[in-house]
């Protein structure tokens, strides 16, 4: 097949690569300062409160010879610098693995969702998270190189294929714990004569 692509590409890959240089330096990646898009992008991509724990804020060395981020810092660290490219089109290999659910659910409503930064910006996205499916305009399960199912969100839950059975499964689980913990709160209720009778059944 052939695949015409319009506009700049931005490539965030699974594995984040840092370099040696300064947080901002990561972000900015050669591109022209402008203080508004970048707090933004950083604002967006949930740096704040790890610029607030770094010494040097935004200024702190990374890399080999400064100091060693996390994997969902890096992860966060090398969206930023794809959010503040602008490019046309973006490819996100997977970059939501390395993010907690809260976090992820962030970057979700922030950077990929209709009301995020790439909003009007063409993103493609490997992911095994669930929640973001919701947010898509189309989705390909894909297994061994083949798509197996492919269609919007509303179209795959009509069909009850595979991807609807994963949604429902990823649904039930979030609700078990939420179950189990109203079943910890739950009340005792002791009956005195039943302990009464128990005694004197000893």
């Amino acid at each position: 097949g052939q695949v015409i692509v319009h506009g700049a590409t931005a490539y965030v890959a699974q594995q984040p690569w840092v370099m040696n240089a300064s947080v901002k330096e990561n972000i900015l990646f050669g591109h022209r300062y402008d203080s508004m898009f970048y707090e933004q992008t950083v604002k967006a991509c949930a740096l704040l409160e790890d610029f607030a724990q770094l010494p040097d804020g935004d200024e702190t060395e990374v890399g080999e010879r400064g100091i060693s981020l996390s994997g969902g810092q890096k992860a966060r660290l090398t969206l930023a610098r794809a959010v503040y490219a602008r490019a046309d089109v973006y490819l996100l290999d997977d970059c939501l693995s390395a993010v907690d659910q809260h976090v992820g659910r962030h970057l979700i409503d922030n950077v990929f969702g209709p009301k995020g930064l790439l909003s009007g910006k063409t993103r493609v996205l490997a992911t095994n998270s669930i929640p973001v499916l919701m947010e898509a305009d189309y989705i390909c399960m894909i297994r061994e190189g083949k798509i197996i199912e492919r269609g919007t969100y509303s179209q795959l839950m009509a069909m009850k294929g595979e991807i609807s059975n994963l949604i429902k499964t990823a649904g039930n689980q979030e609700s078990a714990p939420e179950s189990e913990a109203s079943s910890s709160n739950a009340s005792t209720i002791i009956d005195p004569e039943q302990l009464d009778a128990d005694k004197e059944d000893e």
